[in-house]
């Protein structure tokens, strides 16, 4: 173990609080750092990122419908965003939905650097086996994140915005408010991002001994079943894009039961 781990571990409970602080400081700033690019390249960030999914040319919707021409299925996946007017209903609501474009912006710009300050926080808490074992995690965790969020921008959004803005309710008009677009579009992203750590906080969860992989087997039908309900929610009535949202989720439950059974096998060896 390092010398500075040695000298963090000797450490009081105030003085561990006080790198917690400045470890939440510089996370802070490295979000604003990223509002800041968000704010710089706004027109950028709202009408091609944010306003993307309401457009027909958007690429989902166009990469729908080329392999629905592939696969013989005519125009059956061809899916056209709704014709939302998007307004306000309050004074502030325009800054607000502003200010939310910006915030999220930052947060999935800043994530990487973010969690890195958080890792260099608990790392020297952590034996060195530990720390070998879980080398690289801040590439890893961040590479799952964004991966989560460009699966919920590119395919969960667009297949909401197309559903849930074309659903009628009796004679009811359509038009919502930008905050609830925004709250559809930003939440979904950063979910996704988020559900992608699956199989990170089962790693952890198993090297605790609080999952195993024969739990997991055990519940893989139930994980299933609810995977199939959500991708219904959330897509057009048709297989195919069910199966496309709910695959990856799959994968990283799959791959979940993988990570526990090699740590089982680690333990036993040892």
């Amino acid at each position: 173990m390092s010398d500075t781990s040695q000298e963090k571990q000797g450490m009081s409970f105030l003085q561990h609080l006080e790198e917690l602080r400045k470890a939440l400081f510089r996370s802070v700033l490295w979000i604003v750092a990223g509002v800041c690019v968000v704010v710089y390249f706004h027109d950028f960030f709202v009408e091609t990122i944010i306003m993307g999914p309401r457009r027909a040319e958007f690429i989902t919707y166009q990469l729908f419908c080329k392999w629905s021409h592939f696969m013989g299925l005519g125009d059956a996946l061809c899916m056209a965003p709704p014709q939302l007017k998007l307004q306000s209903t309050t004074m502030a609501g325009s800054m607000n939905a502003d200010i939310t474009v910006c915030l999220v912006g930052g947060i999935v710009i800043a994530f990487p650097f973010v969690f890195n300050h958080l890792w260099l926080f608990i790392k020297p808490g952590l034996r060195q086996k530990e720390i070998k074992a879980v080398r690289g995690i801040v590439f890893f965790v961040s590479l799952l994140f964004f991966l989560g969020v460009l699966f919920g921008y590119y395919i969960l959004t667009p297949l909401s915005v197309q559903f849930l803005g074309n659903y009628q309710f009796s004679d009811v008009e359509n038009n919502a408010t930008v905050l609830s677009y925004l709250k559809l579009t930003t939440s979904l992203a950063l979910g996704t991002g988020l559900l992608f750590q699956l199989p990170v906080v089962i790693y952890f969860l198993a090297k605790i001994g609080m999952v195993t992989a024969a739990f997991l087997k055990k519940y893989r039908r139930h994980a299933f079943v609810v995977n199939l309900v959500l991708a219904a929610i959330v897509t057009p009535p048709d297989v195919t894009s069910q199966m496309i949202v709910a695959l990856p989720i799959l994968l990283l439950y799959e791959i979940s039961i993988r990570i526990c059974m090699r740590i089982e096998k680690n333990r036993v060896e040892i």
